[in-house]
This record gives structure tokens, sequence and C-alpha cells, in this order.
């Protein structure tokens, strides 16, 4: 249990924002709020929370200041708020999301106005928080998560550092969100091809989930591919796979559904086999997708 020995203030009570909040106070961190919409702050007055007339006071209150905002512009607008006698001494913990540049320049941003900055990604979804499962990434100043892991732990017991890079976390953060939603969409996309021929999603799922068993496997081949830079088709060719990847197309055009996502996998196949890589195995994709769209 953590003691209020520590204070905290929290900015910006969405969902998430509101979650981590009522995870300090759960844990008797001495914790200040503030929301623009006042009624938001409010609600977390009867658990405990100091409510602080704006974001200055909420600031002056705390020891570490975890902001949840809805993107690093909003943050750096209202961190430029805070007075320049109240940013030091201070750890600021930007949990918002990002891209690895902008990122960066956040942190330069902070940097030439005295903040002392540590960057965060938040990996799981608003009910997982304050429980063991829940994950924050942090990348920057490695100090600040060292010393307030006490607090940030309460949040997220799964707070992993990445390493100085500022934009690490909002790297890894983007590419593994790519991988859960193009999850998601690929397995829409096969739901609505069966249901327009008679199945019905749940009939289809355990054959997807045949799939996804599949895929542990397969994506330690490929990260060994990429890092290599060898595409080994012995076992399995992209010549082979664009033969498959035509039947889904199509598939879809016989079940009149969106035809964008199978077009995109064949093309990439088939940009790959008129290269001379039709002997390569999937992993050779990579190249292709390095060499950027051939349209914008």
């Amino acid at each position: 249990m953590t003691s209020s020995v520590y204070s905290a203030a929290v900015v910006g009570l969405g969902p998430m924002g509101a979650a981590i909040a009522r995870a300090f106070l759960g844990a008797g961190v001495d914790t200040t709020v503030w929301n623009r919409t006042r009624a938001k702050a409010e609600a977390l007055a009867a658990r405990g929370a100091r409510v602080a007339a704006d974001l200055p006071a909420a600031v002056g209150q705390a020891d570490v200041v975890v902001t949840v905002l809805r993107d690093h512009a909003a943050t750096r607008r209202f961190l430029e708020t805070v007075p320049s006698d109240l940013r030091a001494g201070r750890a600021f913990v930007v949990l918002a999301s990002a891209t690895p540049a902008e990122a960066r320049r956040t942190q330069e941003w902070a940097t030439e106005r005295g903040f002392a900055l540590l960057q965060g990604a938040i990996m799981v979804p608003e009910p997982l928080i304050g429980t063991d499962d829940a994950l924050v990434l942090y990348s920057g100043e490695q100090r600040l998560l060292d010393r307030w892991r006490p607090v940030l732990e309460v949040a997220a017991p799964r707070s992993v550092f990445l390493g100085p890079d500022p934009g690490s976390a909002a790297l890894h953060d983007t590419a593994m969100a790519q991988v859960f939603f193009a999850a998601m969409t690929a397995f829409l996309h096969s739901a609505a091809m069966a249901t327009a021929q008679g199945l019905t999603a749940t009939e289809f799922l355990p054959w997807a989930r045949e799939s996804l068993a599949l895929l542990p496997d397969a994506f330690a081949q490929l990260a060994a591919d990429v890092d290599a830079g060898t595409y080994d088709g012995a076992e399995d060719n992209l010549l082979m796979e664009l033969s498959g990847l035509e039947h889904i197309h199509a598939t879809s055009v016989e079940a009149g559904v969106d035809l964008r996502l199978p077009a995109l996998l064949r093309d990439l196949a088939r940009r790959a086999v008129d290269a001379g890589h039709g002997a390569d195995s999937w992993s050779r994709v990579v190249e292709v997708l390095r060499a950027g769209s051939p349209t914008v």
C-alpha cells in the first residue's frame, strides 16, 4: 500500500485519467485533480481527491504531476500555463498518444522550459488501470521513473522503461496498436465474408483462433528474417502465397464486401513477385513496405 507521503496531481479526467486518479486514491496517495470541466473533478472529491481551482494550483500541491490529455499539443498548451517557479522540483509525467517525432519535440520543448518530463504510453484499456495487468511503457528520463515508481506503479504495476529516447514509448505504442487493430480488422473482414455466405461470426470464431494460434511462431520467424535481412522461401514462398491471396480477393468480390484489405495484401505480394522475389518467404514483404507506396 502506497502511503500519503507521496502527493500526486492528475490533470485531465477523461475515462483514463479518472481511472488513474481512482487508483491513486485507493492506494492512499495524496491526490489533487484538475479538469477543464470541473464536474469531472468533483466526481472524485467523494473519494478523497482535492479539487484544484486551476492548473497551477493542482501543480503546486503535488510532487508528481500526471497529465492524461488528448494529445501532445493539448499537453503543451496546458503546461505552458504552469508558472516557472512551479516547474522546478517536480516531475511531470505525460501520458498522451503521439508519434515518436512529436514525443521528441515535446521533450525538447519541456527541457527548454525547465520541466523534468517523463513520457509514457498506456497500453491497456481503462478497466485494467490499477490491476496487476496494467501496462505503461516509459522512455526518456529513467531517473524520474525510478524516483516515482512507488506512485506510478499504483496505476500500472507493469511500468516498463524502454530507454533514453523519448520517442521510444510512442514508437512501441503505435507499432503495437497496429498489430492489434490490423488483427481485429482482419477478423472482421473474414467475418464479413463468412456471414455473407451463410455462416455466423460465432461459427467462424474457432477457425479464426486456429489461425491466431500460428502467429506467435510466425512472428518469431518474421522477426529473425527481418533482422537478418534473409527471406528463405524453402518452406513456402511468395509465388504460392500470391495465389492464396488472389483467392481471398476473389471471395471478397463474391461476398460483396470491401476489397481494400485483400487488395492491399495481394498487391504487396505481387510487387515482391514482380521484383523477382517469388521464391522468397512472406518476410520479403518488409522490403516492399520499406520502399513506400507506389501511389499517394
